[in-house]
């Protein structure tokens, strides 16, 4: 691989990771995309992994003052439901990959269903948008109840499925239970730092056998750069977006897309 077409891979892999794990889109389901599409290589499990730590610094320096209210003041509603949260997701996670008989990660697997669970994705913000509007928010991130937690960690554990977005899921989930938006947004964005984590360590004995895949270190450097970056204003974007506007766009471009593939992959049948 050349140096150039390299640096345009990493940059193209850095953005979609960067700016799909806070927006709505489904960043795993884009990576899927682009390799079957375009055919660009996601890289090892080394290479995945480092992109999440990427988009993990960016939430950390988003939410800063709040991770270290959290660490000086560990005992707190917020805390246990963040820990609820996680464990349930963790849950819903094993259940899908032991049950269903279907490799997450190989593009070729996915992409059979990846136009229907982008239209799911879409649907679901749908359902947020009519939650936003519909149901009265007027709970904060310590005046959730157990169930609300149980609710969000069970809609995260679903989105493992590639086109389903994280963000998307867990926001909904939090408009569905009445949460405040700011507090919304806050909550999944925190939700998100165990969640990579908990993905990392589960991917060790695959890192441990694996590599960077066709990347070198520097383009695997350029672009854990260019994910935490766009990380950064993905989570800012978005936190604009959920006070002060609404998710239509979103809602037509995983909807667009969804059907995109479908009809591609019928004409592809068709020829």
């Amino acid at each position: 691989m050349s140096v150039i077409i390299e640096i345009i891979k990493c940059i193209v892999l850095g953005l979609v990771q960067g700016l799909g794990e806070f927006l709505p889109i489904s960043s795993s389901g884009h990576l899927l995309l682009f390799q079957k599409l375009f055919h660009l290589e996601e890289g090892g499990h080394l290479f995945t992994v480092l992109l999440h730590v990427a988009t993990l610094a960016a939430v950390c320096v988003v939410y800063r003052e709040q991770i270290i209210a959290l660490i000086k003041k560990p005992i707190q509603w917020k805390t246990l439901w963040l820990i609820v949260a996680t464990a349930v997701t963790a849950c819903i996670m094993l259940i899908m990959k032991k049950v269903l008989p279907i490799d997450f990660d190989d593009a070729n697997a996915m992409f059979p269903y990846l136009g229907y669970l982008f239209l799911g994705t879409s649907l679901m913000l749908l359902a947020g948008e009519f939650a936003r509007y519909n149901i009265k928010r007027r709970l904060g991130s310590n005046d959730m109840k157990w169930y609300h937690s149980l609710i969000i960690g069970a809609l995260q554990g679903v989105a493992v499925l590639p086109g389903i977005s994280r963000s998307g899921a867990t926001i909904t989930g939090a408009f569905f239970c009445g949460i405040r938006k700011k507090d919304a947004a806050e909550f999944s964005f925190l939700l998100s730092i165990p969640a990579i984590l908990g993905g990392a360590v589960l991917e060790t004995p695959k890192i441990i056998k694996g590599d960077l895949g066709s990347f070198t270190w520097y383009g695997t450097l350029i672009a854990m750069i260019v994910a935490g970056v766009s990380g950064y204003f993905a989570i800012r974007f978005m936190l604009k977006l959920i006070t002060k506007r609404n998710f239509d766009a979103f809602i037509i471009y995983t909807a667009a897309l969804g059907l995109a593939i479908l009809v591609y992959r019928l004409v592809t049948h068709l020829i």
